[in-house]
């Protein structure tokens, strides 16, 4: 087992963050994505997060990835990698699919000799073709998809966030993605997976958070967070027809 099994990874408390939407030419508002969610991440586990489409999961998971900063509330990282799963912010989109994958890498704290030696394995897994040597700017949103994924899958970050909702590439690779992500949340990959889904929640996660309006209702074990999360929705009969399971 990996000696750092166990210890605090990620801590996010009080996080807020406030969006501005154009209502109009001339108008725009404030719109509270988070409000006031706050969370433990521990080296090894699966941390599920649940909760109704739009109440803030995937703007969770960005600021987890250090893609947005909170607009108030405090993010502590104790030294750990993330990369969030088959989201393709970032890519240099004027460079080759090769090289993204060389600069993706780096960033994640791998030197030249590790990029290298998983190299193929990533252009394999991505079933690019010839289109690795080719600019990002020539892909379409699946190619994009799947060359995020295997560089993510592949270079194993300390963190691996995963959005559910994110789709991967045609039919047949997201099978196999779906298939390598699986393994992962079953390993000591510390994982943290957002879905709307309680069986998906409490089959592959040891614990889970529950969001509710961009506030924290509730963390602890999966099966006990998500039983609270289904009685909340089965109580609420407007509520429980927004939700897909």
């Amino acid at each position: 087992m990996n000696p750092q099994f166990g210890r605090l990874v990620i801590r996010a408390k009080n996080i807020s963050v406030i969006f501005n939407r154009r209502r109009s030419l001339f108008r725009r508002d404030a719109f509270p994505a988070l409000k006031d969610v706050s969370l433990n991440l521990y080296a090894g586990e699966s941390l599920g997060v649940i909760g109704r489409n739009g109440v803030g999961k995937t703007t969770l998971l960005r600021v987890l990835a250090n893609i947005i900063d909170p607009d108030q509330g405090v993010l502590e990282n104790f030294d750990a990698t993330t990369a969030m799963l088959s989201l393709q912010a970032g890519f240099d989109n004027q460079s080759s699919g090769r090289t993204n994958i060389l600069l993706s890498a780096l960033l994640l704290g791998y030197d030249e000799d590790e990029i290298n030696d998983r190299m193929q394995d990533i252009i394999a897994f991505a079933e690019l073709g010839d289109f690795i040597h080719q600019p990002v700017l020539s892909y379409s949103s699946g190619m994009r998809a799947r060359l995020g994924f295997s560089i993510c899958y592949f270079m194993q970050p300390d963190v691996l966030l995963i959005d559910e909702a994110l789709g991967v590439g045609d039919i047949e690779f997201q099978k196999k993605s779906s298939a390598a992500m699986r393994e992962k949340i079953q390993s000591e990959q510390t994982v943290v997976l957002v879905s709307h889904s309680s069986e998906t929640i409490k089959s592959l996660c040891n614990r889970a958070v529950w969001i509710e309006d961009g506030v924290t209702q509730m963390e602890g074990d999966a099966a006990e967070v998500v039983s609270a999360y289904e009685e909340f929705v089965n109580a609420n009969p407007r509520i429980n027809r927004q939700v897909i399971a």
